[in-house]
């Protein structure tokens, strides 16, 4: 699963509980490497046929161009799958940290004892869509995972915090 939780050793300021969640990804960075040489090879093969005349240098370019295309669309992907957020409950506090690729950081705090993990099944931007209430305001946990994760994750939120309580 694209999250686990973390158990910490016991100690004066130690949390309770801490859960990372991050997307899940299909395509690692070798396989992307693998992928780009692949796809490079494949798309000069049709140049072995014309080596040598002027015809190469006309479709060259664009040959590039699409192997560069491909490989920026590939890596923004990949940069957009670096979400992590980051679950933490002691006995007075429960804060959820959201670390975005270039965007500020997003915290949020409130008391574990005021709050709720809600599912809601229609009406959110993905189905199952988990949400943390209680606090300052409602914040979204794990959108990015799939829907059976967050089912996952909502039984195993409700058992840490009534553990909690």
């Amino acid at each position: 699963m694209p999250y686990e939780w973390i158990t910490q050793p016991a100690g004066d300021d130690a949390h309770k509980a801490e859960l990372h969640l991050w997307p899940y990804r299909s395509l690692l960075r070798r396989d992307f490497v693998i992928f780009i040489a692949g796809t490079s090879a494949l798309v000069a093969l049709p140049l072995v046929a014309v080596l040598g005349s002027p015809v190469v240098w006309a479709l060259l370019p664009f040959l590039l161009l699409m192997l560069a295309g491909i490989w920026f669309a590939l890596n923004r992907s990949y940069r957009g799958g670096e979400i992590v957020e980051e679950l933490r409950l002691w006995d007075d506090q429960i804060t959820l940290t959201r670390h975005t690729p270039g965007k500020p950081i997003q915290t949020w705090a409130a008391n574990p004892h005021l709050v709720r993990e809600q599912a809601h099944e229609n009406g959110g931007p993905v189905p199952h869509y988990l949400t943390l209430t209680g606090g300052p305001r409602d914040v979204e946990i794990g959108a990015f995972l799939s829907e059976q994760e967050r089912r996952t994750l909502e039984w195993e939120l409700r058992q840490k915090l009534r553990d909690l309580g």
